[in-house]
């Protein structure tokens, strides 16, 4: 490591988040932050509400469609996922603009 990447490293401090910068991202690093995010817990939500409503179906009786998992639980909460994640790297992007010039 030269002796300039350290000094210029240390000048301008960066905050990270989970060993993500949080700045410097583009347009296209952004939207697809936010879109993998809002994948990712649709999946996740609806993985775990489907085991639910199996738990829920066999220990009491029941019988829930499987299917409104997908549509009560992993789609809504996708939705607001995909909302706030547009909103925060929206604003880590403009921020990044802005401050560029």
């Amino acid at each position: 490591m030269s002796k300039d990447y350290a000094v210029d490293r240390a000048s301008k401090p960066s905050g990270r988040f989970l060993g993500f910068p949080l700045e410097g991202f583009g347009l296209f690093t952004s939207l697809l932050l936010a879109a993998s995010s809002g994948f990712f817990t649709f999946f996740l939500v609806t993985a775990v509400s489907i085991f639910a409503l199996l738990v829920w179906n066999q220990m009491l009786h029941h019988t829930v469609n499987y299917a409104d998992a997908y549509l009560f639980a992993g789609f809504p909460a996708a939705v607001v996922v995909w909302v706030v994640a547009i909103a925060v790297f929206g604003a880590l992007w403009v921020r990044a603009k802005l401050h560029t010039k």
